[in-house]
């Protein structure tokens, strides 16, 4: 009890949590952002969060656009907008994605407050309670969060070298099936330099899940936020082109523009797009007025292609780095992926050791972090020997030493077993 000493009388406290509703007990914190709060030390380095490179982002160009945007268009780009996004923005993501297969118009885009936004609003509008989602084995962090809210239950698939096997789905679809009584929501795929596992699902791949998905009139999420970051191998054609009437794609400014605008995107049929406006209408109206003109002022200049083919070269040097570094340093019974673009790589360590426990053990103490692999199994029915690694964050020299320490450390642990 507390004491109101101007009334003299106790005043009970509230046991919130006996007030929360039932979804809340699935609820968990993102353990990236967890990590995050590490990093605060200047001492650690850290390959835990999905950061691009701070010293990259265009801020000058963007001081320029709001310094514009507030002079000449302030008293629109300062007001309430429509909830579909600013028209003129929504018309160059339309054209720039329709250059590459995806059949855009700008009145299937939907501008969402980041991918992670358009991730919550298909929990929304797609997931009742003990609902399944298939998808790959490890799968996005952000998507697991989003919608255990929503109560989901998660049916995964192996990935491999090549993306994830889709030779699964079909059998993934008639299990779910037999245990729950209800098809999938839908399959959640990220098919170009995957997050966590740094792959890229093949063409050949891509083909047979849209024959998959359309055999079984299964629904479609492809998260492409990396895709514009590929800085070798061959461009590979979007799921999204192959089967356009089953297929929701979301696409990001995060890693091409700047995270904080908080900017990304939905597209979708028509039909569809109804009900995710009136999903994002009781959620927060609209995304922000300002950031979109700032954004589409930023694209009209043409600052943007120049900046993303920067991005590319910083992000393929810092790669390399890391895996001529963890070749130098680690032992050789470690494995790890080769991405062609993105922000990370998958390593795998020895089965002797555990790499949350190692995390918490010993890495912190090194001053280096990472994101244990299991984190990134929403049935925690793997990962435990994996790690992910963020290169595009930190300096190539500061990449060399976090990979020594780690490296240094994971030996001496397999020598004292």
């Amino acid at each position: 009890m507390e004491v109101n000493n101007d009334l003299n009388r106790e005043i009970p406290i509230l046991d919130w949590e006996s007030h929360l509703a039932e979804r809340t007990k699935g609820m968990g914190s993102s353990v990236i952002r967890e990590l995050l709060k590490f990093t605060q030390d200047p001492d650690i380095i850290s390959f835990a969060g999905g950061l691009p490179a701070p010293e990259l982002f265009p801020t000058r160009e963007v001081e320029e656009a709001c310094i514009y945007v507030a002079r000449e268009q302030g008293r629109k780009a300062l007001q309430y907008g429509a909830t579909e996004g600013y028209l003129p923005l929504k018309e160059y993501l339309a054209a720039s994605i329709h250059k590459y297969g995806i059949p855009a118009i700008p009145e299937n885009v939907l501008l969402t407050n980041g991918s992670q936004q358009a991730l919550d609003l298909i929990g929304k509008i797609f997931i009742d309670p003990g609902r399944y989602v298939l998808t790959g084995r490890p799968t996005y962090l952000g998507a697991i969060q989003a919608w255990r809210a929503y109560q989901a239950k998660f049916h995964t698939m192996r990935l491999d070298e090549q993306g994830m096997v889709v030779d699964e789905i079909e059998r993934a679809y008639h299990k779910v099936l037999e245990d729950s009584g209800k098809p999938p929501a839908f399959i959640y795929v990220l098919p170009n330099f995957h997050n966590p596992a740094g792959t890229t699902l093949s063409l050949e791949r891509r083909i047979k899940l849209a024959e998959v998905a359309t055999k079984l009139d299964l629904a479609v999420i492809e998260d492409d936020p990396y895709g514009q970051l590929r800085f070798e191998g061959e461009y590979v054609t979007p799921i999204c082109s192959l089967i356009p009437e089953r297929t929701i794609y979301l696409g990001t400014f995060s890693k091409t523009m700047a995270p904080g605008l908080r900017l990304g995107w939905i597209v979708c049929s028509e039909a569809l797009m109804k009900r995710f406006i009136q999903a994002k209408q009781g959620c927060d109206l609209h995304t922000g007025t300002f950031v979109q003109y700032v954004a589409n002022d930023i694209c009209k200049r043409g600052i943007l292609k120049p900046h993303i083919n920067k991005i590319r070269e910083v992000y393929k040097e810092r790669r390399d780095t890391m895996v001529d570094a963890l070749t130098e340093f680690w032992p050789e019974e470690c494995e790890w992926t080769l991405p062609e673009g993105g922000l990370f790589l998958w390593a795998r360590v020895p089965e002797s050791i555990d790499t949350n426990v190692f995390l918490q053990e010993t890495a912190l103490k090194e001053k280096v972090a990472y994101v244990p692999g299991v984190h990134f199994y929403p049935n925690a029915d793997g990962g435990h020997h994996a790690m992910r690694l963020n290169f595009s964050y930190s300096q190539p020299e500061v990449i060399v030493e976090g990979i020594k320490r780690l490296g240094m450390a994971l030996k001496k642990e397999l020598a004292g077993k």
